[in-house]
C-alpha cells in the first residue's frame, strides 16, 4: 500500500496523524503507543467511533478540501472525466487503509471497536458513513464522496447549517449551536408557513424564488420560521448566512463568496431589520438585491424581518411639505422602496386571544400536558396580562414558567 501515490489527497501528508499511519504501515521506528494515543485524541476530539482508523480516514477526506470537492463547487456538483478516474484512483488506495484493523498495526485492541465519550451527531457525516457502509466498489466509494461533497460540501459547509459573517476577516465563521427547531414543532401561523416553505422550496429546486420580508408584531415567529427552513432543507444543499445591518456594506464581497459555492443555496438573513433616516447601509441592500453592476448569484436570496412594513423610518417632515426638499415624492418612494424590492412580503400579526390559547396549548402538548380549556384561559390569560401582550413568545414564556413550577413539585 504504496500512500505516495496519491493523486488527489496529497495534502494528507499535511495531517500528522495520517503521516504516523503512513509510516507505521512503512515499518519505520515509530512509537506505536503515542500514534494510538494520538488517534484516541482525535476519536474524544470529533466524536469518531468503531474502528478508529477508518473513522478517522473517513472524517478526514470528508473535511480536507481538496480539488474534487472545489471542482463540484465551482461546476455546480459536476466532475471532469479525468479527474474523476485519478479520484477512483485516490480512493481504491484509500479503501485499502480502510479495511485495516488498528489493533494489528498499533498493538492496541480498543481502537478496533471505539466507543467515545460524546459520539459525533453530525447529520452529514453519518449519513456519508452509512452509505459507505452500503457501497460495494472503490468506485461506489468515489461517488458516494462526490455526492456528499455535492449535498454538503467539504470542511466547515459540511458541518454546519448557518454562518456569521467576520468582517475582520472576510470569512464565514460556523454557528456551532443554531436552533434545530422544526416547523412542524411552531405552533399556529399556518399561512404564513406555508408560503415561507413554499418559497425556500422553489429556491432549493432551481425554481424561481423571492427575496422574502417577514414583517409584524414582535415575537410572531418570523425569525424562528426561518431558521425551521433552513433546517428543513439542510440535506438539500442549504444553508443560512446571518449578516447584522452593519454588515451590509460587505454585501458585495459576500455574494461573490457564496458565488463560488455554486453547488449550494444560501438564505442571507437579516434579523430584525430597519432603518433610521440618517443610515445609508440600506443602499448596499437595494444594491444587492437588484444585483448592482455585478448579477446577483443564482444560488442567493435575502429573508429578511422587521417590525417596520417600511424598512426605512418615515418622519412626519416627509409627509407634509418640505422645504428644503422640492421633490417630496421622491422622497417618499425611496423611504418605501426597499421593501418593495422584496418579491414576498409575509405578514405576522398578534394573535387574537384565541389563537394566543391556542398556541399555549400547542406547546404544553410538545411537553405531554394538557390543560382544561379554563385552567388554560385563566392561567395563560393572567401571564399575558403581566407581560406585554399576546405573542407567540409570550406564550412560550408563560409555558416555560409552567413547566419550572411542575418539575419543581
Amino acid at each position: 500500500m504504496d500512500l505516495h501515490n496519491l493523486l488527489v489527497f496529497q495534502d494528507l501528508f499535511n495531517d500528522d496523524v495520517f503521516r504516523d499511519i503512513e509510516k507505521t504501515i512503512s515499518r519505520e521506528n515509530l512509537n506505536k503507543g503515542a500514534v494510538a494515543a494520538k488517534l484516541i485524541n482525535k476519536a474524544e476530539q470529533l466524536g469518531l467511533s468503531g474502528n478508529i482508523i477508518r473513522s478517522y480516514m473517513i472524517y478526514t477526506v470528508a473535511h480536507q478540501s481538496n480539488c474534487v470537492s472545489y471542482a463540484v463547487e465551482k461546476s455546480g456538483g459536476k466532475i471532469g472525466k479525468s479527474l474523476y478516474q485519478a479520484f477512483c484512483h485516490d480512493i481504491e488506495l484509500i479503501e485499502k487503509l480502510l479495511l485495516l484493523k488498528p489493533s494489528l498495526l498499533l498493538d492496541c485492541d480498543l481502537l478496533d471497536d471505539y466507543e467515545p465519550t460524546n459520539i459525533n451527531q453530525s447529520t452529514a457525516f453519518n449519513l456519508l458513513v452509512e452509505n459507505l457502509d452500503k457501497a460495494q466498489t472503490s468506485k461506489d466509494k468515489a461517488d458516494v464522496f462526490i455526492n456528499y461533497y455535492r449535498t454538503f460540501g467539504s470542511g466547515d459547509m459540511a458541518d454546519y447549517r448557518a454562518f456569521r459573517w467576520d468582517s475582520d476577516e472576510d470569512s464565514l465563521v460556523g454557528i456551532k449551536h443554531f436552533e434545530t427547531m422544526k416547523l412542524q414543532d411552531l405552533i399556529g401561523y399556518e399561512y404564513q408557513k406555508q408560503e415561507l416553505l413554499a418559497n425556500t422550496k422553489a429556491f432549493v429546486e432551481d425554481k424561481p424564488a423571492n427575496n422574502v420580508l417577514l414583517v409584524g408584531a414582535r415575537g410572531t415567529g418570523k425569525s424562528s420560521g426561518v431558521k425551521a427552513v433552513v433546517n428543513s432543507f439542510f440535506d438539500k444543499g442549504l444553508r443560512l448566512v446571518q449578516l447584522t445591518k452593519e454588515q451590509l456594506i460587505d454585501l458585495p464581497v459576500i455574494m461573490e463568496r457564496l458565488r463560488d459555492f455554486s453547488s449550494k443555496k444560501f438564505i442571507i438573513f437579516l434579523d430584525d431589520l430597519s432603518f433610521e433616516e440618517f443610515e445609508v447601509e440600506y443602499k448596499y441592500l437595494k444594491s444587492a438585491i437588484e444585483g448592482g453592476a455585478s448579477a446577483k448569484p443564482e444560488n442567493v436570496l435575502i429573508y429578511a424581518t422587521s417590525n417596520r412594513r417600511h424598512l426605512i423610518k418615515e418622519s412626519y417632515k416627509d409627509r407634509g411639505a418640505n422645504d428644503d426638499d422640492m421633490h417630496r415624492s421622491d422622497t417618499l418612494n425611496e423611504t418605501i422602496s426597499l421593501s418593495d424590492r422584496f418579491g414576498l412580503i409575509i405578514y405576522y400579526m398578534a394573535p387574537n386571544q384565541q389563537e394566543y390559547l391556542d398556541i399555549v396549548d400547542g406547546l404544553l402538548k410538545q411537553h405531554g400536558i394538557e390543560l382544561s380549556k379554563e385552567e388554560l384561559r385563566v392561567k395563560a390569560g393572567a401571564w399575558e396580562k403581566e407581560h406585554s401582550g399576546r405573542s407567540g413568545r409570550i406564550a412560550q414564556q408563560f409555558v416555560t414558567h409552567y413547566l419550572g413550577q411542575v418539575y419543581n413539585k
